[in-house]
């Protein structure tokens, strides 16, 4: 059965929308996805499913948690060859222990990348970013929290993406291809 990656916009940062990991698995395995597991606290699992497209898989977990939770919380979902793709077509190489502040925005629909070229004139050097086919990525090697591309990217110019880290992008990648994380 085909592995998939579910990746939760803005949930758990504060005390605004919390989705507690446990629930959310059970969502999923209310669902009918099997093998349902959750990686940290801020909204990424990988779970397996017999069929279907990425973009349906998120609208109806989007849907349940909304249901079932109470939270309205945007959801991407990428099969794991989908996934693969993203890891091996990354146009920066970054250094191990730049993994943290080496982001990668996911969007459900590729032509949603089209809006993030607005975002290169933030980039300050030495940082780093790329519009790739299927996702965008931003190194900040000065960290995120001093960069405005960082920002713009979380914010308004970037409200159909969600971003993680390549250490947790790494670890998904692992767990979504059955390896422990």
């Amino acid at each position: 059965m085909p592995a998939y990656v579910a990746l939760l916009r803005g949930i758990n940062v504060g005390k605004a929308r919390r989705v507690p990991m446990a629930e959310l698995r059970a969502v999923l395995s209310g669902l009918g996805y099997t093998g349902v597991a959750t990686l940290l606290n801020s909204g990424n699992a990988v779970f397996r499913a017999p069929g279907g497209t990425s973009a349906r898989h998120a609208a109806g977990i989007a849907a349940a948690i909304s249901t079932q939770l109470k939270v309205d919380v945007p959801v991407i979902v990428k099969s794991a060859g989908e996934l693969a793709v993203i890891v091996s077509q990354s146009p920066i190489a970054a250094e191990t222990e730049e993994h943290s502040r080496f982001l990668v925005a996911f969007v459900q629909d590729a032509k949603a990348l089209s809006v993030l070229g607005t975002i290169e004139s933030l980039v300050v050097p030495p940082e780093r970013f790329v519009v790739g086919k299927n996702a965008a990525y931003l190194l900040c090697p000065r960290g995120i929290l001093q960069s405005r591309a960082w920002e713009a990217l979380v914010g308004k110019a970037g409200t159909s993406v969600t971003t993680r880290n390549w250490a947790t992008i790494l670890k998904l990648h692992a767990l979504a291809n059955g390896a422990e994380a």
